[in-house]
């Protein structure tokens, strides 16, 4: 691999550091602030604000105000008219979410081109916008009279009230568009808590909603906040009708616990531990190099996939294909667009892959490249990409998430029911992809248990297409017209 130093910053921020509230722009009631760190230097960018928990409760109630008193839960053309504004404002913001996105969250410059932040600003809200043209609102259902005397009777769906949203700082820009989008257009008003570790991400939001938007004050609360029990009082509220999560398996365990009291509705996509799935007629120069989309941000994505399945008979030499192709990936500046591979988010990400490529080790796993510090890279929390052979399925590192530039391999035998059984040998059930001839590659990405496949080069993602997990993965879909049912309630009126 070929690692380049990274220069001190020198781009030239216009960040929002300020909470939105119920239509204001302001600091929190602590004037408390968090330092932002960019990943790939350890230098100070700057602050953003800390919510206090009066901020928290203040926000709650913006959103359960503006959802009871004022017309945005059925109003749909104005909902949609809003939406629009919002979508054009983030289009005129791009290049500033660019350059905080690479810096803050150490994001390669090529990623926003695609995931991180272009294939988000141009659908996530425009898309749910447009749905609400045609998604059935309501639904007539036969004629009855079980009384003697006819009546009608209609299904009518209607907004699921207050929405807690919390996200995480991997991917900010295109989670929170994703929630934003679909929460919104259902005719919810929402708390969003974003991570500390991408704050301007979020804020900017805020600002650009009270500037460019018709969006009513409360509808939209955007409240960062560094204590753990400022953000729990999402879940524990009873002004707070559903949750929308993403983020790792254990926090999502802790949600479904607090809500449990107030029984809201959970939308979680959890964590993953995705299969990239060779079969026997995959042509393995072709299909294994593309085992690098795992280093997608530097290996921090939950639909990553980061298990190789080989059949044993390819198994050295896909080792050794995947060898080559992570020791040629290029690490180092997020924003110079030569390097495919970034910094992870903080120091203590990068301690934590660190801990699972020593255990690995320890239980028989043998890096092939990779495995510590990149040379080179004296500042900035990076890891180098690293392939782990020899990894057995009772293995740490093939059954939990490591969220790092790190990929394992693995050989099964039995065929296409062999390659089935290694697959869904997991916890997990969130992404995968199936390589080989169209027919078999279609009838095994059937029978795995996850809530998405790509087959042979195809990408499932698109605000058109539900998202989530099955098992550990996570509690229903968002996107889509899966997405919009998940943030309705269902009502039948006879008459």
């Amino acid at each position: 691999m070929t690692a380049s130093p990274v220069a001190a910053t020198t781009v030239q921020f216009n960040p929002e550091s300020r909470l939105y509230i119920d239509g204001r722009l302001r600091e929190s009631a602590t004037g408390h602030t968090v330092d932002n760190l960019n990943p790939a230097t350890e230098e100070l960018l700057g602050v953003a604000t800390d919510a206090s928990a009066q901020d928290m409760d203040e926000a709650i109630a913006a959103a359960r105000r503006a959802f009871d008193t004022t017309t945005w839960s059925t109003d749909r053309a104005f909902r949609q008219h809003c939406l629009m504004q919002l979508h054009e404002a983030l289009q005129q913001e791009k290049e500033d979410m660019r350059a905080e996105l690479v810096a803050e969250a150490g994001a390669p410059l090529g990623m926003t081109y695609i995931a991180q932040l272009d294939w988000p600003l141009a659908e996530a809200i425009r898309w749910p916008a447009q749905y609400i043209s045609d998604f059935p609102w309501e639904r007539q259902l036969e004629e009855a009279a079980l009384m003697g005397v006819p009546y009608n009777r209609v299904v009518v769906k209607e907004p699921m009230g207050v929405v807690g949203a919390i996200t995480p700082w991997n991917f900010p820009v295109e989670i929170i568009s994703n929630k934003v989008g679909q929460i919104l257009a259902t005719g919810n008003t929402m708390v969003l808590k974003p991570a500390m570790e991408t704050p301007w991400s979020a804020l900017r939001w805020g600002r650009i909603i009270a500037e460019k938007t018709d969006i009513p004050p409360g509808v939209v609360n955007i409240v960062p906040a560094s204590d753990n029990d400022i953000a729990q009082r999402l879940l524990t509220d009873p002004r707070v009708d559903m949750i929308s999560f993403t983020g790792s398996t254990a926090v999502g365990e802790l949600i479904g616990r607090l809500t449990a009291a107030t029984l809201k509705r959970n939308l979680m996509e959890l964590g993953g531990k995705s299969a990239y799935l060779l079969l026997d007629d995959a042509n393995l120069a072709e299909t294994v190099p593309g085992c690098v989309g795992a280093l997608m941000h530097s290996g921090q994505g939950c639909a990553l996939t980061t298990r190789m399945l080989v059949p044993r008979s390819h198994y050295d030499q896909a080792v050794e294909l995947a060898t080559a192709a992570f020791a040629g990936v290029t690490i180092g500046d997020p924003s110079d667009p030569a390097n495919f591979c970034g910094p992870l988010v903080s120091a203590k990400q990068r301690d934590r892959v660190m801990d699972y490529i020593r255990v690995a080790k320890e239980q028989g796993a043998r890096v092939t490249v990779g495995g510590g510090k990149p040379e080179g890279l004296d500042r900035g929390y990076f890891v180098a990409p690293t392939v782990l052979a020899d990894v057995a399925p009772e293995h740490r590192v093939f059954q939990e998430e490591i969220f790092g530039p790190v990929i394992t391999i693995t050989p099964y035998d039995g065929g296409d029911d062999g390659a089935v059984e290694m697959a869904n040998n997991s916890t997990y059930g969130l992404a995968g992809t199936v390589l080989g001839s169209a027919e078999r590659a279609m009838a095994i990405a059937r029978r795995i248990r996850t809530g998405s496949v790509n087959v042979n080069g195809a990408i499932f993602y698109g605000p058109d297409a539900p998202f989530g997990g099955y098992k550990m993965s996570g509690i229903g879909r968002q996107n889509g017209f899966e997405g919009f049912e998940q943030h309705l309630q269902t009502k039948v009126i006879a008459y």
